[in-house]
Parts: C-alpha cells; structure tokens; sequence
C-alpha cells in the first residue's frame, strides 16, 4: 500500500502543478504563445531526455529480453486499446482516439519512475514510440475518415523527438558507451522539467475550457470510464499472461495504459478541423477521474501480482 499512497501524492502533486498553469494563464503571466513555448520545451527536451535516461542501465540478458518482450506487449496492448474504443464509440471519431492513446509520456512517466523506479522507464519506451505511430496513422485515420496510412511519413516519424531520443537511448544501451558526469547530469536536469510544462500545459489548457459545459458533457465521462477503467482492466488481463519474474515490465507498462487521454487528441482535432473543445474536455475529465483510478489499478495489479 505504500507504493499506492506514492502514487496517490505524486497525481496530487502533478494537479497543483495544473492549477499553477491554470493561475498563471488565467492572470496573463502565461500567454497562448508562452505556452507554444513551453510545450516545445517538453516535446524537444524534457521528455526525450527522460526516455534517453530510461536506457542509461547496464545491458544484461535479461534487459535484452526484456525490451523484445516489452515491444511485443506494447503492440498488443496498443491494438486491444484501439479496439476496446472503436467498440464502445462507432459514431464518435475523437471519443474513439481519445480512448485509444493515453499520455504515457507526459503523465505516465513520472508516476513509474516515483512508484517503480527510473529503470522501469526503459519498458515503456516502446510503447510510446508505437502510441505515436498509432496517433499519426489510424487515430488520423478515424478523424478524417480516409485510409489509414494516407499522408503518413515515415521520414517525418524518424525525425521526430520521442523516436530520435529512443535510437540514441538504444544506441547507448546496445553499445554501452559510457557518458561524462557532466552530461548526465545535464540530462537528469532537462528530464526533470518533464513533470511540472506537462502539468503547466494541462492547466492552460483547463484555463481555456468551458468548464460548465464542460462539466455538463455526458460523452466526456463516458471517454473517461473507457480510457481510465475499460483499458486498463483489460491490460491487466493480458498483462497478467506475463510470468511473475516480469512484474517491473507490467507494473510500468499496466500504468502506462491506465493514463489520461493523451493531449494529443486535441492537437490532432485542431489540425483536422475537428470539434476541438470537445476533445480538450476529453483531457481534463479524464485527468481529473484519474486521481482514483491509477491508484485502484494499481492496487488491484499489487495485490494479485504478489
């Protein structure tokens, strides 16, 4: 139950982060364009240096196996999320993106590193890579209506932050070069801004809600109980086909799906002309519920995973 009660404070602790952005956007200090900027902190800097920090562990056999088997749950269980949506939301294009990709990243990260360990990092860094190839390929797919690899650029997947920080992780655990205190410790800095602009960012985004109609949005809820329990429980299940020796790989990786809706979605419904306060809402009420349910989750995985 400690591990429960870490988690528990660390989501309290990311929400008084949300409510400083909220504040400081709702008395000016943060503009729309501050918060562009601070959001290509985090994408550019902050989380690529958490995910190369994730890989700065000795490579053992055991390692190896495990980020094989690592990629392989992460592909499943990205599917099963993608199908568990589109079931319960045929006719709601950004319900069924928001309830198929999590912010395993921004949100899931520093939960797994507070309850786990930052080695557990290393497990989800497939899964992250593979979120946002869903995102760009079939979550695009459902918004637009038009085939799901239409438009898709493999060069601009590989120039991306999350997947160039991933090769230069791998590269370094593969090769096991060796870095200067100086540059780690620089990494370690960068990688600690991730929490607080992820949370910033959430609260700017509450700041430009309708929060009545916000609060009045029943299909808001009903992506919420799809993303924050639906998921996750199904996660579990497969999850739980892991042998015992595995738990770090499942607890992080089980987290990483019990996450709120991913912020992407709303950027995806701006690009695309979609209804992008709706999707904004998807965010904040699933990150609002999830104070509960990562915790529950979690407790439940503790307790029949002993």
């Amino acid at each position: 139950m400690d591990t429960v009660w870490i988690l528990v404070r660390q989501i309290l602790q990311m929400f008084l982060l949300g409510a400083l952005g909220y504040a400081l956007f709702r008395t000016g200090k943060i503009t729309n364009e501050g918060s562009k900027a601070l959001g290509n902190i985090l994408i550019y800097l902050a989380l690529p240096s958490v995910i190369i920090n994730g890989f700065l562990v000795g490579r053992t056999p055991e390692r190896v196996t495990g980020i094989l088997l690592s990629a392989l749950a992460a592909a499943v269980l990205l599917v099963m999320s993608a199908a568990v949506a589109r079931l319960f939301f045929r006719k709601d294009a950004i319900a069924a993106f928001a309830g198929a990709f999590s912010n395993p990243g921004f949100f899931g990260i520093p939960l797994i590193v507070a309850s786990i360990g930052q080695g557990a990092v290393f497990y989800v860094a497939c899964f992250i890579a593979f979120l946002n190839v869903g995102q760009w390929t079939y979550g695009v797919s459902i918004l637009t209506g038009q085939p799901v690899l239409k438009g898709f650029a493999p060069k601009k997947l590989i120039r991306a932050p999350f997947v160039i920080a991933i090769l230069i992780g791998l590269a370094l655990f593969i090769l096991q070069l060796p870095l200067p205190d100086v540059i780690r410790n620089t990494l370690s800095t960068v990688a600690g801004l991730n929490t607080p602009l992820a949370m910033f960012t959430v609260g700017v985004y509450l700041a430009q809600t309708d929060l009545l109609a916000m609060l009045k949005r029943k299909s808001a809820y009903a992506v919420a109980a799809v993303r924050l329990v639906a998921v996750p429980l199904c996660s579990f299940l497969l999850l739980s086909l892991l042998p015992p020796s595995l738990q770090d790989m499942r607890l992080a990786l089980l987290l990483a799906t019990a996450c709120p809706v991913g912020s992407n979605v709303a950027v995806y419904a701006q690009l695309h002309g979609k209804d992008y306060p709706y999707a904004v809402e998807t965010v904040v009420i699933s990150t609002l519920f999830s104070i509960l349910t990562i915790p529950g989750v979690f407790a439940l995985a503790t307790f029949f995973w002993r």
